[in-house]
């Protein structure tokens, strides 16, 4: 399987993908470049969420000294609106949306990324990203809330400071709610979490019980949390955090399971970034239960990574082509980029 063609499920969205191994005929191909260490200043006073600094709309940033968390100066989706529907034989369809978006400042460092960051440093990222979440989803209009960042340039990150995005809407958006409905449909079968029963899969793989399905997609686990990459992975490095008991949100995590999230995170990003030596791009999203009042027993936390470098800090993988008019196509295996992440440092690059 890791020599031919083939074709791979993603279980959570019901799509299928293709991966080529042979095009990958030795672990890198073509130039292999780094890009030297870029060292920031702590403090930016041009930066527009640095402490006590001015943002765009003229509101100032108060002096804070942890996380911080603010309405997005630009949202995406605006709190307030007239309410209205298009609907013209089904052929021309339109409907307003009204939401709140958020932005999450990591730290008051200016240079310093999650990867960076200590263990006590992401414990308060993922308390806000928890205080955000209940609080968001107690508003009778907010059904979903999509917790994401976007790192680096390359991914449309306007603003090197560490941030993330928080946006929370009327309606469940299309990914999620792909995972909903394949998630539901196994729920209703086999009363049991699709994922979980996933993961668990590949835990017994590792202990040597599925001799069958041949590679080590496991990079890391703790007590609480098993770090993969997943059996259809699409882009180069993508991973997944998924917790090893069945947890719908995010508010639903223990003190423990908060510090043992952290250590994941930062295992990742300290990986990712020791790959090429640079500040690894990705888009990481967490995937969670809606906030509709609903109870949603099918559901799985889970955080996805999708990471767009290939072979060296500037060679980035776009989706074009095949991947844009037919499905998504990836050289290198789960299974090989699996090997890279393990055998990364935990270490940083920037630390040696």
């Amino acid at each position: 399987m890791n020599e031919s063609s083939h074709r791979r499920l993603n279980i959570l969205t019901n799509e299928w993908l293709l991966v080529s191994p042979h095009r990958m005929q030795r672990p890198w191909q073509g130039k292999v470049e780094t890009l030297p260490y870029i060292s920031k200043p702590h403090y930016d006073p041009a930066c527009y969420l640095c402490p006590g600094n001015e943002r765009a709309n003229g509101n100032y940033n108060p002096a804070y000294t942890s996380t911080f968390v603010f309405d997005n100066d630009f949202s995406a989706i605006k709190k307030e609106g007239e309410p209205f529907s298009l609907n013209h034989s089904k052929l021309i369809q339109a409907k307003s949306e009204k939401g709140i978006c958020r932005v999450v400042c990591f730290s008051p460092r200016h240079d310093l990324t999650l990867a960076e960051l200590e263990l006590p440093e992401i414990v308060k990222v993922i308390e806000a990203w928890q205080n955000e979440y209940k609080s968001l989803g107690n508003y009778d209009y907010i059904n979903h809330i999509q917790i994401f960042e976007n790192k680096g340039e390359i991914m449309g990150c306007s603003n090197p400071h560490p941030h993330g995005q928080i946006w929370a809407e009327e309606s469940i958006p299309v990914e999620p709610m792909k995972e909903q409905i394949n998630q539901m449909n196994y729920y209703n079968e086999h009363r049991s979490s699709l994922l979980l029963d996933y993961l668990n899969l590949e835990l017994d793989k590792k202990a040597g019980t599925h001799l069958d399905l041949a590679g080590e997609r496991i990079v890391y686990e703790n007590k609480s949390f098993v770090l993969l990459v997943p059996f259809w992975a699409v882009w180069p490095y993508e991973t997944m955090i998924v917790p090893k008991r069945n947890i719908q949100r995010i508010s639903q995590f223990t003190q423990e399971e908060v510090e043992l999230f952290a250590d994941a995170l930062k295992i990742i990003t300290v990986k990712y970034d020791n790959i090429f030596n640079n500040s690894f791009p990705y888009s990481s999203g967490i995937h969670q239960a809606p906030t509709d009042g609903d109870e949603h027993k099918e559901w799985q936390f889970h955080m996805h990574f999708y990471p767009p470098l290939l072979r060296s800090a500037t060679v980035k993988k776009f989706m074009v082509g095949y991947e844009m008019f037919a499905n998504p196509q990836r050289d290198i295996t789960p299974e090989r980029s699996a090997e890279v992440l393990i055998n990364a440092s935990t270490k940083h690059y920037s630390m040696k």
